[in-house]
């Protein structure tokens, strides 16, 4: 590829970083693991992106390749490795003390009940969480708009199953 399209690619990854960050943090507990499919995902992008046409936006074309490449690095992952740790309040920089680290600590808890989904649950949540209108979740996952309602609505029950069995109330 030539040095404007990289520049271009470049720029757009710079533009659209924190969707990386999201969705290696929703797929894997820990920071290597992240960072491991953050790289990936930035590599599958860069392999992929002489085919971005520009039919839909840069970022939604990204959501699908960051999305379709953790479902596919998360299940590799998993038979390779079968003893995780979450990550610690630590780990990250905070301003407001004390608010922060209850926002913290609420975040984490919360992607620790979307640990317990499935593959198609997680892109479910990440995307309503990102603020996808229903139509958009269906695009993105392939699937009918009332289905992507269905088992989106499913997936917030199930997911507030989650967070009240293991007691933890927001």
């Amino acid at each position: 590829m030539n040095r404007i399209v990289e520049k271009e690619f470049l720029t757009n990854i710079e533009i659209h970083k924190g969707i990386l960050y999201k969705v290696s943090r929703m797929y894997m507990d820990n920071s290597e693991d992240q960072a491991d499919l953050y790289q990936e995902i930035l590599l599958q992008l860069w392999k992929s992106y002489d085919k971005f046409q520009g039919k839909s936006l840069f970022s939604t074309w990204m959501y699908r390749v960051a999305l379709n490449t953790a479902i596919t690095y998360f299940k590799k992952d998993r038979k390779l490795s079968t003893n995780k740790q979450m990550l610690s309040d630590d780990q990250y920089s905070v301003l407001d003390v004390e608010v922060d680290k209850v926002v913290e600590s609420q975040i984490n808890y919360l992607y620790k009940a979307i640990h317990l989904l499935n593959d198609i649950e997680k892109a479910l949540i990440f995307l309503y969480l990102e603020g996808f209108s229903h139509y958009d979740i269906s695009v993105n996952l392939g699937i009918s708009e009332g289905n992507a309602r269905v088992k989106l609505n499913r997936t917030k029950s199930k997911l507030q199953e989650i967070i009240k069995r293991q007691g933890y109330e927001f």
